[in-house]
């Protein structure tokens, strides 16, 4: 490979897609794969160091590796940040890479932008769009007819049925149901609006609210 890629953040989300990252690698290169071509950038890090066995370097450092062909996968949980290093990424002219575990599954006319993460058991039923850089803890699902945006976060188990529209920055906490919307009515998630764990939504959320319950109602501040 004349290629080298790259999980952006090795705290506990970095780390929980790393094996996903290789997994990837190995279906695409087979027996040419090469594990030294896969490394963590960290931010924090003056010196190389090594993560659960792989390498882990600054930003810096990984720019100055020799293969010109780079694409990271941004495993920061904070979509606003997650939003600055692809911003970041691009005007370096480095890809965004899109990863998915083998056992995730994706229906008919899924379209889904550059940078998504897509853990294991994850489900992307038929008609559905997806913005960029997309995170998709596991065992979650996104029914049919459902648009997502940008930067939008699933936590695990995410229940996500169909006709529902969720604009960007959106967080969608572990456990959370969202009722089916309709064609002519989807459900709608406003822009960087958070819905708390195990929360069932019934009804839309407005955009920058926080949700909590059952059924889901504003937290009182």
């Amino acid at each position: 490979m004349n290629n080298v890629f790259a999980v952006y953040g090795a705290s506990g989300c970095g780390r929980s897609l790393m094996p996903v990252a290789v997994e990837q690698l190995q279906r695409l290169y087979g027996d040419d794969y090469d594990a030294k071509q896969l490394v963590f950038i960290d931010d924090a890090l003056t010196v190389d160091t090594k993560v659960n066995g792989h390498v882990a370097m600054n930003y810096q450092r990984f720019i100055d590796l020799q293969p010109v062909n780079k694409s990271v996968l941004i495993a920061i949980a904070n979509s606003q940040v997650r939003q600055q290093l692809a911003d970041k990424l691009t005007n370096d002219g480095i890809a965004l890479w899109h990863v998915q575990s083998e056992r995730t599954l994706v229906m008919d006319s899924v379209c889904i932008d550059s940078g998504g993460a897509l853990s294991p058991f994850v489900t992307l039923a038929a008609n559905v769009t997806i913005g960029k850089c997309f995170h998709a803890n596991l065992y979650s699902y996104v029914e049919h007819d459902c648009i997502i945006g940008d930067y939008v976060t699933f936590a695990p188990r995410v229940s996500c049925n169909g006709n529902i529209h969720i604009h960007d920055h959106a967080y969608i906490g572990a456990g959370a149901v969202i009722k089916q919307g309709t064609p002519d009515k989807p459900l709608i998630i406003g822009k960087g609006a958070i819905v708390g764990m195990g929360a069932v939504v019934t009804k839309d959320v407005p955009a920058g609210a926080v949700v909590i319950g059952n059924p889901a109602r504003p937290l009182n501040k």
